[in-house]
């Protein structure tokens, strides 16, 4: 081997040790000892509130105040992941699908961030973050697929891709029937050898390990969820169900409730498909009023206990919404 060559080697070796010192010594963390709220405001008659400022909030956990460490206005930008159902029961109309996402992106605020992911036998991302909204909107036409419904998986995706986005605003909305077939799969082992009379209350839709693992994750980065319910998961729409069916998607309809109110997000119903658009801009309206304040838990043990959560506002008559606590894991 020439003298040129060894160097050459000796040089890659080097470049490639330097990378992967960089990798070692900058991984992507979450503080889980941070608590993150991304809080609503509105007075009695729904109107949003958008001008409060630190002063005005009070965070009460498990009946103690919690001095505020940092505080946005509803102004600073999201980093918003947008969750696409591209499984075989949205084959019927995904140009109402895509023509409705598109309204959402058009309504989120310049500065905003976004990722499009979609889903169906597998989890696909279709952009990474960006503010450059044609990339974001050719992402949401080229978007296609059939299949399963692994909505789950494709929200812990999501999660594990805001992770890098470090102390920015985060919050996910996504778009499915909730019937997610891992779940599904689980929910029917459970019922298989059960009488008909005991199958409808047999199921607890919180006790899911796929469910917990994903609002576990949502609680330590402060990720807002809004799930958006497609018509074919609707329970009272299914035609001559058996009691298992109705059960099944019960217990899915359910869940997305409990995604929603967990994190502080909504379960927006959509009942028609062309009301779809509609509901699209009106979460992303709603994510425009958003504050966020975080706090470091006086309580510092991290011993899995429920940690139940309030916020107050110094002004009467004003009605909060965020996150109703977490487990501190």
């Amino acid at each position: 081997m020439s003298l040129r060559q060894l160097a050459a080697r000796l040089t890659v070796i080097l470049i490639l040790s330097i990378c992967a010192a960089a990798q070692d010594d900058d991984p992507i963390r979450v503080d889980s000892s941070i608590v993150r709220l991304n809080v609503g405001v509105v007075d009695r008659r729904g109107r949003p509130i958008m001008n409060l400022t630190r002063s005005d909030f009070k965070v009460v956990e498990d009946g103690v105040e919690q001095p505020i460490t940092r505080f946005e206005a509803t102004e600073s930008p999201f980093s918003v992941v947008l969750i696409l159902d591209m499984s075989g029961s949205t084959l019927g109309f995904r140009q109402v699908i895509k023509q409705s996402a598109s309204r959402f992106i058009d309504a989120l605020s310049p500065q905003d961030r976004v990722a499009v992911v979609e889903f169906y036998d597998k989890v696909k991302l279709r952009n990474d973050f960006t503010t450059n909204r044609r990339v974001i909107a050719h992402s949401i036409d080229v978007s296609d697929g059939r299949g399963k419904t692994q909505m789950f998986k494709a929200i812990d995706f999501a999660l594990e891709k805001l992770a890098g986005e470090n102390s920015r605003r985060k919050a996910i909305v996504v778009l499915s029937d909730g019937v997610d077939t891992a779940v599904r799969d689980k929910d029917r082992e459970l019922l298989e050898n059960l009488p008909d009379a005991s199958v409808s209350t047999a199921l607890d839709p919180e006790r899911s390990d796929i469910l917990q693992r994903v609002l576990d994750r949502a609680d330590r980065q402060g990720v807002t969820i809004y799930p958006l319910a497609l018509p074919t998961g609707d329970p009272s729409r299914l035609a001559e169900p058996t009691p298992r069916q109705t059960a099944l998607y019960l217990a899915a309809r359910a869940r997305l409730q409990i995604v929603a109110d967990r994190t502080g997000g909504r379960l927006n119903t959509i009942e028609r498909l062309e009301d779809m658009g509609r509901i699209y801009a009106l979460v992303a309206a709603d994510l425009r009023t958003l504050y966020t304040l975080e706090y470091q838990p006086a309580n510092e043990k991290r011993d899995g206990r429920w940690r139940s959560i309030k916020i107050a506002v110094a002004l009467p008559d004003l009605i909060t919404r965020t996150r109703q606590g977490y487990f501190a894991k």
